[in-house]
């Protein structure tokens, strides 16, 4: 496994890190010792870096991990997050700060995850989304500055919404955050734009999410798959939305099929490709995608000729001229 420091804080974190989404139970039904030897696996194999949630199956998640990491002795890193007060998601530019992140509220959350995780201070505390409309009175980081003040946890930032990832821009010039998680994959490339070379720019650690595009960038979908009720994907694949998928990863599969990597090798390394990335974040829920995952670390770095062509991919879906 291969290490880079989180942002300027001076701590290394595995590049290759334990999404932890899918052990809470959002992606359809979990069995708890997968989830248990996804985690062995994963910490045996290199990993000192995972990522969860309180949303991730009502605090599921978090309780997992934290029992799990009482019978290990590695020093392993922990990013969780905290949603706002419940209403619109992501938050619209009409809600006010006060109400969806006060200060009560966030010191009680802060003080569940703590709980559920088993530990006295948290190493990164993410909130789990944003508005641009906080940008200029954020108040709800000056708290989290405060909790940092008293001991209650390491750092502090943002999991970007995904319509408006470049929302945190003005956050990270301003010092305001340490870590931002962001969507960036060969389909989202948007990021590479500003935001990534902002957070090299201001030192902000970026943990990298989504790099799997939801499970189609791995090449196993066919494009005509149904996913139950309580899965995530469900809503994110809607409609033709994994067909239209399904036709671009194989357009890339093509394209690399006389290459040494894999579709989901390709997807991982794009996302560590790069330099203000410090980690990226697949989900992992059983002992093979542990292994399969972490074992990319290793492989070469893509080359430019590789990047190039990678990039070409790049799918704007919020736009209709690019939908097909």
């Amino acid at each position: 496994m291969k290490y880079r420091e989180l942002g300027t804080t001076g701590l290394q974190v595995s590049e290759i890190g334990f999404g932890a989404w899918a052990i809470g139970g959002s992606w359809g039904r979990q069995n708890e010792t997968d989830s248990l030897e996804a985690l062995e696996t994963a910490i045996d194999q290199g990993v000192n870096f995972i990522d969860t949630a309180a949303g991730y199956g009502n605090g599921r998640s978090e309780r997992i991990i934290g029992q799990f990491l009482k019978e290990r002795e590695e020093r392993i890193l922990v990013c969780t997050k905290t949603p706002p007060v419940p209403g619109k998601w992501p938050p619209s530019p009409y809600c006010r700060i006060e109400e969806r992140y006060p200060e009560k509220y966030l010191r009680e959350n802060l003080e569940e995850r703590l709980g559920n995780l088993q530990m006295e201070k948290l190493d990164v505390i993410l909130l789990h989304t944003w508005t641009r409309a906080w940008n200029d009175a954020p108040e709800a980081l000056h708290t989290l500055q405060k909790l940092k003040s008293e001991g209650l946890v390491n750092l502090i930032g943002i999991s970007t919404p995904e319509h408006d990832q470049n929302c945190v821009v003005q956050l990270m010039r301003e010092g305001l955050i340490d870590v931002v998680q962001v969507i960036y994959n060969i389909f989202e490339q948007e990021p590479a734009a500003q935001l990534l070379p902002v957070a090299a720019e201001t030192g902000t650690g970026i943990i990298v999410r989504v790099a799997f595009d939801e499970g189609v960038l791995t090449g196993k979908y066919q494009g005509n798959e149904t996913f139950g009720k309580d899965d995530f994907r469900s809503n994110y694949f809607a409609g033709d939305r994994l067909a239209r998928s399904v036709d671009r990863v194989e357009k890339i599969r093509k394209e690399f099929a006389g290459t040494a990597y894999t579709l989901p090798q390709l997807a991982l390394k794009f996302s560590l490709s790069h330099p203000a990335a410090s980690t990226v974040i697949p989900g992992i829920r059983n002992r093979d995608q542990a292994l399969q995952n972490t074992t990319i670390s290793e492989l070469p770095d893509l080359d430019e000729g590789m990047l190039t062509k990678l990039r070409e991919h790049a799918w704007n879906r919020a736009f209709w001229y690019g939908g097909k």
